[in-house]
């Protein structure tokens, strides 16, 4: 067994393009990309018809890749995107920095228990903070987005346009390590529904129901609902949560029943194609902190 870092890292990065997934160079030590970016690209070579990000430079070919690991002891990223693979990263309190923060692991397995199921038996890798990470293999024909704690507390998850460390990488914090499971398993049909995102609606005007509550509130959770509902890609998570949190104060002052904001916050996200487990974690999130610090309706 080698003890030479850049040829167990260039083990690592042909073993992982062995399994078909899209490889790149990060850091020596880091989790951060090793290749250029676009403020700081020359356009030429691979970028001469334009810049090429780190998701379409990552590759499976071992010659590339054997070019690439031989001027540096570069970590690897694999390209969950191309690679066709949702990895779920379980985080730990430590990780958040918070010793009171969730336990990535705990608040999956409770979700899996509550969905009828076991945690699935897959690929496993160990982090360098000591969370863990689960591959699977996306299905076909289907986008999936990465997500921040919108499955579970403490639980990411990697798809288009994200990246994982690799086995066999070491930062400051530690090592990536393998801990069981050769190959990554499908995607459970349950947990693809949780991340789906939301099917594309006929636009159209809002409808809320007939609710009791004053004149105000209403027209407050109308106005925001369509703030949310023509939120565009990139702030519509944002635009929900903030809209959300200004409609809790006539949730708090008794203007509004809470479910009747949730449910028309709800219908507004998804119509803005946020996934339903976005919605709903947003919306929770943003009413909790609105109900926690609303002011006395004499004060506002």
């Amino acid at each position: 067994m080698t003890h030479d870092p850049r040829s167990a890292l260039l083990r690592a990065a042909l073993d992982a393009a062995e399994r078909g997934w899209h490889v790149f160079p990060l850091r020596p030590g880091s989790k951060r990309p090793a290749l250029h970016g676009e403020k700081t690209c020359t356009r030429t070579g691979r970028c001469a018809g334009g810049h090429v990000k780190w998701e379409q430079r990552a590759t499976t070919d071992p010659d590339r890749i054997r070019a690439a690991w031989s001027t540096a002891p570069f970590n690897v990223g694999i390209a969950t995107g191309p690679s066709r693979l949702l990895v779920v990263d379980l985080d730990t309190p430590e990780h958040k920095g918070c010793s009171d923060a969730p336990d990535g692991a705990a608040t999956f397995g409770a979700l899996c228990e509550r969905a009828g199921h076991a945690v699935p038996g897959t690929y496993r890798v160990r982090t360098a903070s000591g969370g863990t990470h689960l591959y699977f293999t996306a299905p076909d024909g289907v986008r999936l987005p990465n997500t921040a704690g919108t499955v579970a507390a403490s639980v990411d998850t990697r798809a288009r346009g994200g990246y994982v460390v690799a086995a066999g990488s070491t930062t400051p914090a530690g090592r990536y390590e393998p801990l069981c499971g050769t190959a990554a398993a499908p995607l459970p049909g349950w947990l693809l529904s949780i991340l789906r995102p939301a099917p594309a609606r006929p636009v159209g005007p809002l409808r809320f129901p007939a609710v009791d509550g004053t004149r105000a509130a209403r027209a407050a959770l109308e106005a925001e609902c369509k703030a949310v509902a023509a939120a565009p890609d990139g702030v519509r998570n944002v635009t929900l949560n903030r809209s959300a949190f200004k409609v809790g104060r006539f949730v708090a002052w008794g203007d509004l029943p809470r479910h009747v904001a949730e449910a028309a916050f709800q219908a507004a996200g998804e119509t803005a194609g946020l996934t339903v487990a976005e919605c709903r974690a947003t919306v929770r999130s943003a009413l909790d902190s609105s109900l926690r610090t609303a002011r006395p309706r004499e004060a506002a």
